[in-house]
């Protein structure tokens, strides 16, 4: 750039020089801390203003000019520049302006900078200042020490020279007089320090690696921050970087516990480690007091990739512990229950206690009402259908103050498994017979539960008022059974009953009081109730209540209890009246309120000492419960891959959700509609409970495209609005029957159609036609039967069928007819199918397609 030539000067344009005295060095600053020094050379700054010069190498207008010439000429020349560079006087004023404040700016960075460096120095040399202090202290420190042994270590030579005498050289000979006595322990060699002072070699190594590690020198303290980007190194200062005093201290806290324990590792402590079933690596580490990541190193080198949170089994976990030397504790998770139970009881606590009855037999032969004549009640007219669908459990108290437990079972084909845990749980079996109806298939199935349970049998013929009753053939029937009965030579006792005529109510009583003195039943009640849940179910006033039938010991109000998978403090104790109990002894049946959840009909149940106990045993048994469904389910997948797929393509399937009153009927309506499955269609039972139907059950049915099926209860408000919403179908029932048909209905409508072929004749192919645009046609006569458009045909040569379809074209002479008769000619012609040669035979057949039923 060039200034331009004064209007004064005649002269020509001339460069802008300037000279060698103007140049300097300033330190040029870029990004991320970089820096160079340049040398820069400067020139006379032009003003522009008044006074200003608009040369920069002209001559100074006289001091004798006045301010308008000179403003005029300043005026003048600014006018000149904003021309030159197209923008107006007043631009160029502001840009002006915008130099000088960037000027200054750039000034106080500087000024800035040079401030923040003098204040890192300073704490740079505070650093320094403080590591040299600590080095001279520790200095001091080993000095101290060096000097202290070295003492102790004359004073021993000295008295063992005392004791010894004068000590001879390796050939014998005493040592030269005046000579110094060599003591016995090496005496560490001084050595001349930073501060001054004696030092031990031992000392001077370790200060040495200390000095080294800590000014970052040729020790190799930096190399491993070479590379790296940090504020020192960005800033062209880390030349004297230093170790941070964190470093500094930890160092120095390694080296004294080194010296504390004179060098030598410590002493590795075995121990003894439980060990569980399964445990994660980290638990492990804990139990043995290892770092986790040792034990993480170890299964790498194993050829393991796991983590700290993986687990392992036990046998795994064995092999880790013994390799890091400690010894194994097996136990099993199992364990938690281990005494839940009690110990056996002592023959002299033992008390008489009333015996247990079921009532078991065919549906609709008079169980519940037999049982009701006995308790002078009406449970009857509560029962849906006039059937029992759940068990029920009655105590009466006879006139001569003995008591009864009764247990009243369904009879019904599907409550199968609900006859099993009544017969498992009884003392005596009360087997109901009707005297007109004789021995049925439910009779069969409760003899055989009955002797499967090793329980004495008394037979009770029922409607022994009815005209057509014959109650010697009943007992007979069950001499085909193994029932013989006492009047026949056998040791079962028989009783002839009407449950409505109240008739042999007192001999059947009888005989259950005599046989209960045979068995001599007995039970401790002064210990820990157990017992056996029968029945349980959700009530929307009262939460879960399960109906227990208590075995040993005395169930008082407030204890805590653990059923099956479910725990609680008990609230209320309710006996079959509704009366409110304090107790429940031996042999009493009673309903349980403060359970968690339902427990499942045949459960056991105890009383434990704490919540923590009942909760550490039911948490064991869901956990074990929920390993055995997975491994059950990957197994069954695995095995039976190739035979799911197959079935997908063949099986069609029934989607449900159940909801019951009880859990018992759940399980009875779940093992019915299983049960009725074929290998075409079968009924899968999604989701069954206890309890009435919510929203979650309606979402559940929604997703799965599955009906709700309600048994003995309903649906709340918010879930009929869901179910319309979402037109989800929701059947109540209050007969399980009903319910169980209705299903095979949906099953059989979902059976493919039976296809069932029908003949109707033969023709014979006299000879074959090729028509142009419709193919070979075959000219026929029917030999036999009738040959109907559409129909199916089988193309035969010599005997063997060589093709099957459908026929195309029938035609009598040029017209297409419906079908021809015996004895007359026609044109047949086939679908996609040409050849047909003179002699061929046509079998022609119609297919039925006939709908199916279950069994």
């Amino acid at each position: 750039m060039s200034d331009t030539k004064d209007k004064g000067n005649t002269g020509g344009r001339k460069p802008l020089t300037v000279s060698r005295g103007s140049s300097g060095t300033v330190k040029q600053s870029f990004s991320h801390g970089r820096s160079k020094q340049v040398i820069v050379q400067t020139k006379k700054r032009r003003v522009v203003g008044p006074g200003g010069s608009g040369q920069g190498g002209g001559k100074q207008p006289p001091a004798s000019s006045s301010g308008a010439s000179s403003g005029g000429k300043q005026q003048s020349k600014l006018a000149e520049a904003a021309k030159k560079l197209g923008i107006t006087e007043e631009e160029l004023v502001a840009r002006q302006k915008v130099l000088l404040q960037r000027r200054e700016a750039e000034q106080q960075r500087e000024a800035e900078k040079k401030r923040q460096e003098a204040a890192r120095e300073r704490l740079l040399s505070e650093q320094e200042r403080k590591v040299q202090e600590d080095k001279e202290r520790e200095e001091a420190e080993a000095r101290r020490k060096a000097e202290e042994e070295e003492r102790k270590a004359k004073e021993e030579a000295e008295a063992k020279k005392k004791k010894d005498g004068p000590p001879r050289d390796d050939r014998g000979a005493k040592p030269a007089p005046g000579a110094a006595p060599e003591p016995d322990m090496p005496i560490p060699e001084p050595a001349q320090s930073r501060g001054g002072g004696k030092k031990s070699r031992k000392g001077r190594q370790n200060d040495r690696d200390f000095d080294d590690s800590a000014a970052g020198g040729k020790g190799g303290g930096n190399k491993r921050r070479k590379g790296k980007l940090t504020i020192a190194s960005a800033l062209g200062d880390d030349g004297d970087r230093q170790r941070s005093l964190a470093s500094v201290r930890r160092a120095r806290e390694r080296e004294r516990e080194r010296r504390q324990s004179g060098g030598e590792e410590r002493e590795k402590v075995s121990r003894e480690v439980t060990l569980p079933e399964s445990i994660t690596l980290q638990d492990l580490a804990q139990r043995m007091n290892e770092r986790v990541a040792d034990v993480v190193k170890y299964m790498m080198r194993q050829g393991e990739m796991m983590r700290a949170n993986d687990i392992v089994d036990a046998d795994t976990a064995e092999l880790i512990t013994e390799e890091f030397g400690h010894t194994v504790k097996r136990v099993s998770e199992a364990d938690v229950e281990i005494g839940l139970e009690g110990d056996e009881d002592d023959p002299k606590d033992m008390k008489p206690r009333a015996p247990i009855v079921t009532v078991m037999g065919h549906v609709d032969h008079g169980k519940t009402s037999l049982l009701d004549a006995m308790r002078s009640t009406d449970i009857v007219a509560g029962e849906a259908g006039g059937i029992t669908q759940h068990i029920g459990a009655y105590q009466v108290q006879l006139p001569s103050d003995d008591k009864i437990t009764f247990l009243d079972t369904p009879g019904h084909a599907a409550f199968s498994s609900m006859r099993a845990r009544g017969a498992n749980v009884t003392d005596i079996v009360i087997l109901v017979v009707a005297a007109d109806d004789g021995v049925m298939p439910q009779t069969i199935e409760a003899i055989k539960h009955a002797k499967a349970a090793d329980v004495p049998i008394i037979v009770a013929v029922n409607k022994c008022d009815k005209p057509d009753a014959n109650p010697d053939n009943v007992l007979t029937e069950l001499l085909q059974h193994d029932i013989q009965v006492e009047a026949m030579g056998g040791d079962v006792q028989a009783i002839k009953v009407s449950a409505t005529e109240r008739t042999g109510l007192e001999e059947l009583t009888e005989a259950i009081v005599l046989q209960a003195e045979l068995l001599e039943l007995k039970a401790n009640p002064n210990r820990e109730a157990d017992g056996i849940v029968v029945e349980s179910q959700l009530d929307k006033g009262r939460g879960p209540v399960a109906t227990v039938l208590v075995n040993r010991g005395t169930l008082q109000r407030g204890e805590i209890v653990v059923a099956g998978k479910q725990w609680g403090k008990v609230r209320a104790l309710i006996n079959e009246r509704g009366q409110q109990l304090k107790d429940a002894g031996p042999a009493v049946p009673v309903e349980i309120l403060g359970l968690d959840g339902a427990p499942e009909p045949g459960d056991m149940f105890n009383v434990v000492d704490t919540e923590a106990r009942a909760r550490e045993i039911t948490e064991y048994r869901n956990r074990a419960e929920r390993q055995k469904t997975g491994v059950a389910s990957a197994r069954a997948s695995l095995e039976s891959l190739m035979n799911s797929m197959k079935d997908d393509a063949t099986v069609s399937e029934l989607p449900l959700v159940v909801k019951g009153d009880v859990q018992g009927s759940v399980e009875a309506i779940t093992q019915a509609v299983e049960g009725i499955s074929t290998d075409e269609v079968r009924a899968n039972v999604l989701y069954g409970a206890a309890g009435g139907i919510s929203e979650s059950d309606i979402l559940l049915a929604k997703s799965s495209n599955a009906p709700v099926f309600a048994f003995n209860v309903r649906a709340n408000k918010q879930a009929r609005e869901l179910a319309e919403k979402e037109g989800v179908e929701i059947r109540y029932y209050s007969v399980i029957y009903n319910l169980i048909d209705d299903v095979k209905d949906t099953l059989s409508g979902m059976l493919a159609p039976e296809k069932r072929e029908t003949f109707i004749g033969y023709a014979d192919i006299l000879e074959v036609f090729n028509i142009t645009k419709v193919g070979k046609v075959a000219g026929c006569k029917v030999s036999e039967g009738t040959v109907k458009r559409g129909c199916g045909v089988r193309l035969l040569r010599d005997d063997v069928v060589i093709h099957e379809g459908k026929l195309k074209t029938l035609k009598r002479f040029k017209d297409e007819v419906a079908e021809v008769t015996s004895g007359m000619e026609c044109g047949m012609a086939f679908e996609k199918y040409e050849d047909i040669r003179e002699g061929d035979k046509i079998e022609c057949f119609e297919v039925e397609m006939i709908d199916r039923k279950l069994d």
